[in-house]
């Protein structure tokens, strides 16, 4: 066991220095986290720190151990060129399957937070064994859905934080966020950097003006502030039709949803979208089945106590992030993204993950599980039966639009109820038709077929031209 304890400064202290000195002997340099791994898992996972090489071999050696239900892309570079990686887990994990949803975990995005990379790539392994064991849950959620799992959003930033780790400076650091917030955290962060803020984004955002870095309008200009890493990824939640998603960060312990930018820019202010109560729910289901979260007795990580909340809140309520992912995926995309606050150490020691894995599994797996919520089906044209693309969704008393994806398919998340949806799309009679949810975590299915406007205009002629022969 080779367990250092560092002051925030990033020093250590003189009563420790000969301890440190004696250790450094003992200690492999070239595997500064081979120490022998305290209990906490009986899942047989690869329970340390991945530097970007290790990363690689790791979601390698599961893509051999499961290649038919696994597949690995690359959405684009960080700024130093490394590859931002993502695993495809689904049966059918090539290509998108007509009424199947598309999940995502993104880690990583500050890169001395580092427990949400380990948990997605232990996600990877877990899910791959499981699935191979006939663990009927784990079948289930990979037949039924394509999960992406995005374990590094900043590799630059990671690699840098590893560094310091690794040369025993800074980052295991407990309660303080003196670790790498300015100098190391990365030389071109990807935080904060969604400016596609609307300027109308509901009824509570009527006419709100927002200077953004680009413009908005189905075209993106991105000027040379934006790291290539937030375009990377703004393409990739632009190009796959992407329904649920969370963001895993470290340093509190809380699960907050949008919107995480306030109106007139106030310091604190609950903001609430037009799905408020889903979020509430997405947020905690998480937290509820988060062990550490869900234990009254835990400590709080800094100065403020989440516990009365629940350990959920509001982003705006936190604090005000304009150009939040979460903003960003709501107000643009189909999807619906809450951010995760893992652990109130951003960079635990590795002796820790097997436990922290443990305080995350079951949220990480009933989390995923929420997708299918709410309705789901496919748009179709009347007499062709093809899908149609860029239908909008709208559901009743929520001001918020979906629009289906190529195939014609859509999904959207609702609480149970019932809903009056209305459908339609640009040269076609809109369509309605009602959709009860139900308590099951099981997608309604409404499809809606939609008429022509000028088929219906020849049919009618048809009709008179009959009627006067």
């Amino acid at each position: 066991m080779h367990q250092i304890t560092f002051l925030c400064s990033g020093r250590v202290s003189v009563s420790q220095q000969k301890k440190v000195n004696v250790l450094s002997l003992l200690i492999d340099p070239d595997d500064i986290y081979s120490s022998e791994q305290k209990p906490g898992s009986s899942d047989a996972l690869d329970f340390r720190h991945h530097n970007y090489k290790e990363m690689r071999k790791l979601m390698k050696s599961v893509t051999d151990e499961c290649p038919d239900i696994t597949h690995v892309y690359t959405i684009g570079k960080s700024y130093t060129g490394l590859k931002l990686y993502v695993m495809v887990i689904s049966d059918n994990p090539s290509k998108h399957e007509l009424g199947e949803p598309e999940f995502r975990y993104v880690a990583g995005m500050h890169g001395n937070e580092a427990l949400g990379r380990e948990l997605v790539l232990n996600l990877m392994q877990y899910l791959c064994r499981e699935y191979k064991k006939g663990n009927q849950r784990v079948v289930k959620l990979v037949t039924e859905t394509r999960i992406h799992l995005l374990p590094s959003m900043n590799p630059d930033g990671y690699e840098a934080a590893y560094e310091k780790v690794s040369e025993g400076r800074g980052a295991l650091c407990r309660r303080c966020f003196c670790s790498f917030h300015r100098g190391v955290q990365r030389k071109r962060e990807t935080t904060s950097l969604f400016f596609a803020i609307p300027i109308q984004r509901s009824k509570n955002f009527t006419n709100l003006l927002v200077k953004s870095f680009f413009q908005w309008n189905h075209q993106h200009v991105f000027p040379s502030q934006v790291s290539p890493e937030t375009r990377a990824v703004i393409s990739w939640m632009q190009d796959i039709p992407f329904v649920l998603s969370a963001n895993l960060h470290g340093g509190e312990l809380v699960v907050t949803y949008p919107f995480d930018c306030t109106r007139d820019w106030a310091p604190q202010e609950d903001t609430p979208t037009a799905d408020n109560a889903f979020f509430r729910w997405l947020a905690t289901v998480y937290a509820s089945t988060n062990l550490v979260m869900a234990n009254p007795d835990r400590r709080i990580c800094h100065y403020e106590d989440f516990q009365k909340h629940n350990n959920i809140i509001n982003g705006g309520a936190w604090h005000t992030v304009p150009g939040s992912m979460n903003d960003f995926s709501y107000l643009h995309t189909n999807c619906f993204e809450v951010t995760v606050e893992l652990s109130c150490d951003k960079f635990p020691h590795a002796s820790e993950l097997p436990v922290e894995w443990e305080n995350n599994k079951e949220s990480l797996l009933v989390y995923m599980e929420q997708i299918h919520r709410g309705i789901k089906g496919v748009i179709r044209d009347k007499l062709t039966k093809q899908g149609i693309t860029d239908a909008v969704v709208k559901v009743e008393d929520h001001d918020h639009d979906i629009r289906s994806a190529a195939d014609g398919d859509y999904w959207r998340l609702l609480n149970p109820g019932d809903y009056k949806v209305v459908v339609w799309a640009e040269g076609y009679f809109p369509s309605m038709r009602r959709c009860n949810v139900g308590m099951e975590p099981r997608a309604t299915m409404c499809d809606f077929t939609l008429t022509k406007t000028r088929e219906t205009f020849r049919v009618f002629l048809m009709i008179f031209v009959a009627l006067t022969w």
